[in-house]
């Protein structure tokens, strides 16, 4: 189980890291719509629209249906509450290590930035 989950999440993190991926999804996130659709704003081809499609339906982001000769395409938002949550659990490590440095430095006793123009820090 565990290991379904780390590919899957890593199939997410992959789609998401190119931003023309991201772009679509934006695109969906305003509602089914059809694969030319979503081609039209990019300068590329049909074909390589389709391809980014692809990832994104592999990391379940997406989802295609097909009308006669029209496909459509739908946002699947689920995956990406898994990626906030392992990036959730990062935000707090952070957070709880930087709160910790900041009590740490403010606890220092009488530590004072040495004098500008002292390359040693002495008066």
């Amino acid at each position: 189980m565990v290991e379904h989950s780390e590919t899957h999440l890593d199939r997410v993190f992959h789609a998401l890291a190119d931003p023309t991926r991201r772009q679509l999804l934006e695109r969906l996130a305003a509602g089914e719509r059809k694969v030319g659709e979503l081609a039209e704003p990019f300068s590329m081809s049909l074909a390589a629209v389709s391809k980014h499609l692809r990832v994104l339906e592999q990391a379940g982001l997406v989802e295609r249906r097909i009308e006669g000769r029209a496909h459509f395409c739908r946002l699947q938002p689920e995956p990406l509450a898994a990626a906030e949550q392992w990036l959730s659990f990062y935000e707090g490590f952070w957070s709880q290590r930087l709160n910790a440095l900041e009590a740490a430095l403010q606890a220092a006793p009488g530590d004072q930035p040495p004098e500008e123009g002292k390359a040693d820090g002495r008066r």
